[in-house]
């Protein structure tokens, strides 16, 4: 059996993996891969590491065709972020084991990390390579082997790094592919008693099933969940800038990003100049072929995406949210979906409340820092956030008050090498940098 791929910019198949019930042979090769790499010095794997960094960076613009072409990010996109981020996060892998293992004393105990064992990665389809390599590099890194299961939507650009990491000369069963259903064959990975560690992106409900799946066994879980991320912005902002940034956030990658800031909350005095910014914006997101440098959104990945992103703004209308601009009007061919915005949208209603995860910005009114701040916690995800203000400090107090994993203000850059992760239905564990490596280890302490 097979599964067909498809072009989401154009319905057509342009490739097939084989649908894999059986997991069991690739754990087996990774367990016996295990002792071998894990045995290897912390700059030999370091160099193994650099070898696919440089086969990535040598790739970029096939890889990220590739990814276009499989899941529709616009080729701009795809080249920095999508290609981009697992380079950096591969770099900062290669900087960490050139540096000496850290060495912990507690009175008489030494405490060190072991590796996990065999790590169990199942990735999303919205980010493919760089979702890959978040677990890919760390786990690794620190000595673990590791059995991937990539979405059936998107698989070809992991197929694509199997061959990368062959060429790099990672040894044999250090990295192992398998392709299929999230049922049976993640199922079966997460359920899998030779597995010691899954990791895990994705919907908050299947998250909810791998977790029951691993608890049969006692396998450790870290899961990357879904978001509803709130873009706070202070009256005291540059709306401009703070709408700028927040509308871009929103509909990268066509809003189907898991950190996207798709609620926006201004004071009730500010919110129709809000509106009327952020329909400026969102009407330079033009819709069309990926290919076309032009473009800046793409289709959403799967029909069944489109519908649901689709059947989500028909909720917003029937709820009573004002429609500032699009209507999600689509082409005949291709599962796009055109960019809108939503005034006077109420917190507790469906748009605000659930990740939609496409181009749908909604837009909240609050009536002061407190009722703000009530806002932004008030959805059951906790993943990013923003803050905006004319004073970074009073910014940073308001963050702090946010019950979130990561917020950025007055858009502070994306960190590769800081932790990334969720509270809540966003998940629990975190990737990126020291604390994502060491998610993929085990403590032992020794007395001496």
């Amino acid at each position: 059996m097979s599964i067909d791929v498809y072009n989401p910019a154009t319905e057509e198949v342009i490739g097939s993996v084989p649908e894999s019930a059986d997991v069991g042979p690739a754990v087996a090769a990774a367990r016996a891969a295990l002792g071998p790499w894990s045995a290897l010095s912390r700059g030999e794997r370091a160099a193994h590491l650099a070898a696919l960094r440089d086969l990535l960076a040598a790739h970029a613009d096939e890889l990220a065709a590739l990814i276009t072409a499989e899941m529709g990010a616009p080729l701009a996109v795809a080249r920095k972020v999508q290609v981009g981020l697992p380079i950096a996060v591969l770099s900062s892998m290669v900087d960490l084991l050139g540096a000496d293992e850290p060495e912990e004393r507690i009175g008489n105990s030494l405490v060190v990390r072991d590796p996990v064992g065999v790590v169990a990665a199942i990735t999303p389809w919205n980010y493919p390579l760089h979702q890959t390599v978040a677990k890919l590099a760390p786990a690794l890194a620190a000595g673990n082997t590791v059995v991937h299961k990539p979405s059936e939507v998107a698989p070809l650009s992991a197929l694509r790094l199997l061959d990368l990491v062959r060429e790099a000369g990672l040894p044999e069963g250090v990295y192992n592919l398998v392709t299929g259903y999230g049922d049976p064959t993640g199922a079966a990975l997460a359920g899998h008693p030779g597995v010691d560690l899954v990791s895990f992106t994705g919907s908050t409900g299947a998250g909810r099933t791998v977790a029951a799946l691993a608890a049969t066994n006692l396998t450790r879980v870290s899961l990357e969940l879904g978001g509803k991320s709130a873009n706070v912005v202070l009256p005291d902002a540059d709306l401009a800038a703070a709408v700028k940034v927040g509308v871009g956030n929103c509909y990268l990658n066509s809003g189907q990003t898991c950190t996207a800031w798709t609620r926006l909350l201004v004071h009730e005095s500010q919110h129709d100049e809000v509106v009327a910014l952020a329909v400026a914006a969102a009407s330079r997101y033009t819709v069309g072929d990926p290919t076309d440098p032009a473009t800046r959104l793409g289709p959403l990945a799967s029909a069944a995406q489109r519908d649901r992103v689709l059947s989500y703004i028909s909720r917003g209308l029937a709820d009573g949210a004002k429609l500032a601009h699009g209507n999600g009007s689509v082409p005949d061919v291709g599962y796009y979906v055109a960019p809108v915005v939503f005034a006077d949208v109420d917190p507790a209603s469906a748009i605000a409340q659930e990740e939609i995860f496409g181009p749908v910005l909604s837009i909240i009114r609050y009536r002061d820092e407190d009722d703000a701040v009530r806002i932004a916690n008030s959805t059951p995800y906790g993943l990013a956030g923003s803050v905006w203000s004319g004073s970074q400090e009073h910014a940073l107090a308001v963050a702090r008050r946010m019950r979130t994993g990561q917020v950025d203000v007055n858009g502070g850059s994306f960190n590769p090498l800081a932790p990334f992760g969720g509270i809540g239905d966003s998940g629990y564990g975190r990737e990126l940098g020291v604390h994502g490596y060491e998610e993929f280890t085990s403590v032992k302490a020794i007395q001496l």
